[in-house]
């Protein structure tokens, strides 16, 4: 079987990062961070490029594609930080009226906690006795309902928050490089160190082995390989974004970077749906 990307799936790909790159820039993504408040335009805006349709059948005002397709755009929305309940939306597409055009936003219930309850139209699952929470991710306001702990929503939402890892993961490591090449100690980038070489290394084969466990994920939809690409993608998404804070030394402790708001989104991730706990007895019951 061939794994590599169609054109048509690179030309997906290149127009959801060059959307991104344009609607959630930088500055966009400290403003969301800042506010805590979810962009209903930037929301209708995905909608009408077909983020949410995109597996909906044409009759239906979708693009008709699949799930490999799907995983191309949740890695750039991965990559991007882009905030709010994407898979839940996404999800929802052609059985909650608005969803398909971005005009409603829909989250789930997932593991006993449900994201973005305040700003959602639509939750599905059972939310009596919601209470907020703290969450350690400044973009992912959480509610907890009490005693709906260990429900994991469709495989499917499984793999689309694994892509998101990926893309989180593939950024993380891009912004080690970037910052390991201009960097200087002792009259050198500290990317010549060898040290420094091994962690970003060490970055680039879990995204890649990651990546290639979503991607083939996608295409067999088999839930024991979901399961494992759930847990390749989480590892390689809070790895690297640890991995990134080491590089960039104490800096990357602080507010003014983005690495932390890369691992906070991995662990909130992570946590949501189909934990590594529960991943691995899928994966060690079928062996």
């Amino acid at each position: 079987m061939d794994f590599r990307l169609t054109e048509d799936q690179r030309a997906l790909r290149r127009g959801a990062r060059d959307l991104l790159l344009r609607r959630f820039d930088r500055d966009a993504l400290r403003a969301a961070a800042a506010s805590g408040a979810l962009d209903r335009k930037l929301w209708r805006e995905l909608g009408a490029a077909g983020f949410f349709a995109l597996r909906l059948p044409e009759e239906e005002g979708g693009a008709g594609l699949g799930l490999p397709e799907a995983v191309l755009l949740f890695e750039e929305a991965g990559r991007a930080l882009l905030p709010g309940p994407l898979v839940a939306t996404h999800m929802a597409a052609g059985a909650v009226p608005g969803a398909a055009e971005g005009e409603t936003v829909v989250t789930s219930v997932d593991e006993g906690l449900v994201p973005w309850l305040d700003e959602a139209d639509v939750v599905l699952g059972e939310v009596t006795g919601a209470v907020p929470m703290r969450s350690v991710d400044p973009l992912t306001p959480l509610h907890r309902v009490p005693g709906r702990g260990g429900a994991t929503g469709p495989l499917e939402a499984v793999l689309l928050t694994a892509a998101e890892q990926v893309g989180s993961a593939e950024a993380s490591t891009e912004a080690a490089v970037g910052y390991a090449r201009g960097r200087k100690q002792f009259g050198q980038a500290i990317g010549g160190f060898q040290a420094v070489k091994h962690l970003c290394a060490g970055m680039l084969v879990r995204t890649e082995l990651a990546r290639a466990a979503v991607r083939a994920a996608s295409v067999t939809a088999d839930p024991v390989e979901i399961a494992g690409a759930k847990l390749l993608a989480d590892d390689a998404a809070t790895g690297n974004a640890r991995d990134c804070l080491q590089v960039h030394g104490g800096m990357g402790f602080t507010w003014e970077a983005d690495v932390h708001l890369h691992l906070k989104r991995a662990w909130v991730r992570a946590r949501l749906r189909l934990p590594a706990a529960r991943a691995e007895e899928a994966v060690a019951a079928a062996l």
